[in-house]
């Protein structure tokens, strides 16, 4: 038929190979010929049954997303399924791989399913913005029964073989040649006289959740508690219970057009960004496909607290050993009980088996001797961050670390360069900046440094990607990306508090704009102690935050910051706060005023996105896109906007600059005053991302 798609003959039995690396995507170059062949083989009276399998590593992953939003050439995916269902003949379709989104769905417009064991099957384009298109939520439930499909299509998780034959969406699974063991599953079927059936035709798991519309609403109310402001998880539902209340074909077609709309949204625009933008992040300049990452058979990391802890945890989760350095034992045995404890929570709440909670603690090889990171591959330090605790950690590192060992710093502000010039390896020196609690938090920030070795690099990229990071390369700079963009808003956050604000509208502020929480709230989340002794070493002060810090009140941990911690975690406005504020606002003679969330919002988001201009200007970072992924993984900016400069792009630079204009005006701040590359943008009518596209 074509090079992407074959047909070859078991006797009578037809099989479809398509292969259109590297995850053959449903691309036109493929749908075109694979209808054609559905087609032929349809009215061909020697074919008696039909495989459907794909080569390389991958049944068909998924569409292809370069075409999303632009008009489909026929054969759609549609087309295709169509076609599939005018095959009485019996079709199977034969999964390895992933069997994902448009890949699932026309699997689905088979008769059957067969599965490698390590297969895994989905339907993640709530992760998109969107909703399965092709006929997924009416036909997946059918399969597997509406609350098991609602769950899955709504988290967009993938499940396992095991459990896709278990549910019914797989007929069986296959240990050995696959395309064999499908010729023979098929011939089984065929001999025995079975009447193949379609997804579409079987209605039967569909009986108990129509006669109970009112249990299946309040489990998809549980499914989706979690969207965190996102609509494509509530569109998905809906599309499933039209499953259940409408008829097969109006159900098919309320998914489409439910479909187009969420595709024609904001919130799936932002998302779609933010898949192309954490594949772009992965493109370095200087990291050719030639520059190959050092071998990493064990990691070093020293500090066993919160940070050293999370991040070995992270390495060792990934596969890699750790031997972790204390300079003590009681902190070395605390901070290995902490470790334990986490795993020990995850085995509770099922995300981890219990079993590997011991052979995750066997890859920990604790030491309070420098000694023992003679072997290692990568040494991680996690120690206070004072640029001269970092001296004598990175002179001793000099001494005993092993020719060619990586050495990183998990600094948050400090200068990457004059770190690597405490010793005489430099080219093997970089910033690893984990973000806290570094065993959840997925941003990894890997800070170049001028004589940053490019294989030295690539390995810290590797080993970012093993511990199930997303690491993203910035340059040198007091704070790098996310940092430094974040202080200019906690500058305007406390300025609001003096002028008129106080913790609980600014939080909410941000919370009505879809942050999880606010910057006061997550100040207390993390300790107000950490920024208070970044200050200090900085000889920095903040009218509001000292004389909070002074009184002891860290937040969460003491049970009182910004807000009172009654139960531990909720917080609770507190009097203290507000007179507090009231005090220094008439000591520094401030006329305190209403302040609305519109204003919170400009003078808090339009400066960081002011200083990330300034950031791409200096080239500290790459592109504008990576921007978006530090701040969507490692400060928690809505999914839904697609990271700030994607949201500055839909708000209009014209407007944010002029409204910067307007506050640099009014307060003076120098957060506010327009950097070059903005007002350059701004002014001939462009976008961050037409900056990024070179434009």
């Amino acid at each position: 038929m074509s090079d992407i798609v074959t047909v070859t003959r078991d006797r009578d039995i037809a099989v479809i190979t398509i292969d259109n690396p590297p995850v053959n995507a449903l691309s036109y170059a493929m749908r075109a010929p694979l209808d054609a062949a559905l087609q032929e083989l349809r009215d061909d009276e020697t074919v008696a049954g039909i495989v459907l399998a794909c080569a390389g590593r991958t049944f068909v992953a998924g569409a292809d997303i370069t075409e999303f939003g632009g008009p489909s050439k026929s054969p759609n995916l549609l087309d295709l399924i169509a076609t599939l269902e005018t095959i009485t003949k019996p079709t199977v379709a034969a999964l390895h791989g992933t069997a994902l989104g448009g890949g699932l769905e026309l699997s689905l417009g088979c008769h059957y399913r067969v599965a490698d064991p390590k297969t895994l099957c989905g339907l993640p384009e709530v992760k998109l913005g969107l909703l399965p298109g092709a006929g997924g939520t009416v036909r997946l439930p059918r399969m597997i029964g509406p609350e098991k499909a609602v769950e899955a299509i709504v988290s967009g998780r993938f499940m396992p073989a095991r459990e896709c034959l278990a549910d019914g969406l797989v007929d069986t699974i296959i240990d050995g040649d696959l395309v064999e063991g499908a010729v023979a599953f098929l011939r089984g079927k065929i001999a025995s006289g079975e009447t193949p059936t379609l997804p579409r035709h079987r209605e039967e798991k569909l009986a108990a959740a129509r006669a109970d519309l009112a249990g299946f609403d309040a489990l998809v109310k549980t499914v989706t508690a979690k969207s965190k402001g996102l609509e494509a998880p509530h569109i998905c539902a809906q599309a499933v219970r039209n499953a259940l209340t409408m008829p097969f074909d109006e159900a098919y077609r309320e998914e489409l057009r439910l479909f187009l709309k969420a595709l024609a949204s904001d919130q799936s625009k932002a998302q779609r960004h933010l898949f192309f933008a954490e594949r772009e992040a992965g493109k370095v300049k200087g990291i050719t496909r030639d520059v190959a990452p050092r071998e990493v058979k064990r990691a070093g990391v020293i500090g066993a607290g919160t940070m050293g802890g999370g991040i070995a945890m992270s390495l060792v989760n990934g596969g890699i050993p750790v031997t972790l350095l204390e300079m003590a034992e009681e902190p070395l045995k605390a901070g290995l009980a902490r470790i334990r404890n986490n795993y020990e929570i995850s085995a509770k709440r099922g995300s981890m088996k219990p079993d590997d909670v011991d052979k995750r603690m066997a890859l920990f090889t604790p030491t309070t001797s420098y000694d023992d990171l003679a072997d290692c591959d990568i040494i991680i330090e996690a120690v206070f961050e004072e640029i001269g605790v970092k001296e004598q950690v990175f002179k001793k590192l000099d001494e005993i670390a092993k020719p060619g060992a990586v050495l990183a710093s998990n600094t948050s502000y400090l200068d990457v360069d004059r770190i690597a010039s405490f010793t005489k390896r430099p080219q093997d020196v970089l910033g690893m900046h984990f973000f806290s609690p570094a065993n959840v938090m997925k941003l990894l920030e890997i800070v170049r440094g001028k004589e940053t070795a490019a294989d030295v690099l690539a390995t810290a990229m590797a080993v970012g990607k093993k511990a199930k990071k997303v690491p993203v390369v910035v340059g040198v700079c007091h704070g790098f990306v996310g940092n430094r963009m974040l202080a200019s808003r906690s500058q305007q956050s406390e300025a609001l508090l003096l002028e008129g604000a106080l913790p609980e509208t600014v939080d909410k502020a941000f919370r009505d704009f879809g942050w999880p929480m606010g910057p006061f709230q997550m100040s207390d989340l993390a300790g107000n102690d950490i920024g208070w002794r970044t200050r200090k070493s900085l000889g920095l002060t903040a009218a509001i935050a000292d004389p909070i810090c002074e009184a002891g009140r860290y937040g969460q941990k003491t049970g009182a910051g910004y807000y009172r911690y009654e139960d531990g975690r909720t917080p609770i406005a507190d009097p203290w706060v507000e007179e507090l504020i009231l005090k220094v606002a008439g000591e520094k003679g401030v006329n305190r005023r209403e302040i609305s969330a519109e204003e919170i919002t400009e003078r808090t988001l339009y400066p960081m996105i002011n200083e990330g201009a300034k950031i791409l200007e200096e080239g500290i970072s790459e592109r504008p896109s990576d921007v978006d992924v530090v701040w969507i993984y490692g400060y928690g900016f809505p999914v839904g906007k697609g990271g700030p400069m994607h949201w500055a792009d839909s708000e209009g630079l014209a407007r944010i600059v002029e409204r910067l204009e307007y506050w640099h005006g009014k307060t003076g701040a120098d957060v506010f005053k327009p950097s070059a590359l903005l007002k350059r943008l701004a002014g001939e009518g462009k976008t961050f991302a037409d900056f990024q596209a070179g434009k």
